[in-house]
């Protein structure tokens, strides 16, 4: 099952992963695509009571995908010194840049460079904190501030969409590094920091709230926006939508959070208190 699992993760290398994503994204966006609705709901086990409206209000099966969630149903941890989850999803890895290198899986890493293509970026994070969330095709797939932020500048690397479940991630070294992202580079109260949105296998897009731009365009390359005034956002405020399901990065400057979550592979919903300022004994 292990040489099974490896190869079928691997295979993916060779098809065309971001073709196939753009056409399902097109069918999603169909009319025809609600008939789906409910067997998607049925085969992934999603709280349909959770969303906004009734399953049957949704005239699409990406509309039902990017659904709100009805007011209240992710309390908010309000505690300023506080950082929440972005996503609902769960822990993949989270630690200290051993310097410029991240934990992907035990024993596989990947490095700062590779992520963000910035050389005075890297530098800013090295041996700072991070935590990679995971989000499966279960899961609520907006994406929200975890923190009061002053967006400063996005940066968007094209790329591969590789699956980001965990066989992709255990076979594919370097998985984050190939896959298409948008990163948002903030100031907050925890420091300088980075929300990284990387792309998956059918995530037709990746929206954002406060800009236009979306990702999984055919022909679009690398790109950089830095905004005269910073884009601010209120903690728990929607940032974007995954499109299907996908992987969530923070990266943090050196001692400036502290993570509290209960381990790797735990569960987490959006507004969950995921850490806090760092204090000096």
């Amino acid at each position: 099952m292990e040489t099974l699992s490896r190869l079928l993760a691997q295979s993916q290398r060779i098809m065309p992963t971001n073709l196939l994503s753009r056409l399902w994204g097109r069918f999603a966006r169909t009319s025809a695509s609600r008939h789906a609705i409910r067997p998607f709901a049925r085969a992934f086990d999603i709280a349909v009571s959770e969303a906004e409206m009734g399953i049957d209000q949704y005239p699409t099966l990406n509309a039902f995908f990017t659904r709100r969630l009805k007011p209240g149903a992710r309390p908010v941890d309000d505690d300023p010194d506080v950082l929440v989850s972005p996503v609902d999803g769960s822990v993949s890895q989270a630690g200290i840049c051993e310097q410029d290198r991240l934990v992907q899986i035990k024993g596989s890493y990947y490095d700062l460079f590779g992520l963000l293509r910035e050389g005075s970026m890297v530098r800013r994070f090295e041996n700072g904190t991070y935590l990679t969330l995971y989000l499966s095709p279960q899961d609520y797939h907006r994406i929200h501030a975890p923190c009061d932020l002053h967006i400063t500048d996005l940066s968007y690397m094209p790329g591969a969409l590789l699956p980001v479940n965990p066989p992709s991630v255990r076979w594919n070294p370097g998985l984050y590094t190939q896959n298409e992202r948008i990163i948002l580079y903030a100031d907050s109260i925890f420091g300088p920091m980075a929300v990284i949105l990387v792309g998956a296998n059918c995530v037709g897009s990746i929206s954002l709230t406060f800009h236009d731009f979306r990702t999984n365009r055919f022909g679009r390359g690398p790109m950089r926006l830095n905004f005269e005034d910073p884009v601010n956002v209120n903690k728990a405020d929607e940032l974007g939508a995954f499109e299907m399901g996908s992987t969530v990065i923070l990266l943090f400057v050196p001692e400036r959070v502290k993570l509290e979550y209960a381990k790797e592979g735990a569960p987490v919903r959006m507004g969950q208190r995921i850490a806090s300022t760092f204090k000096e004994v």
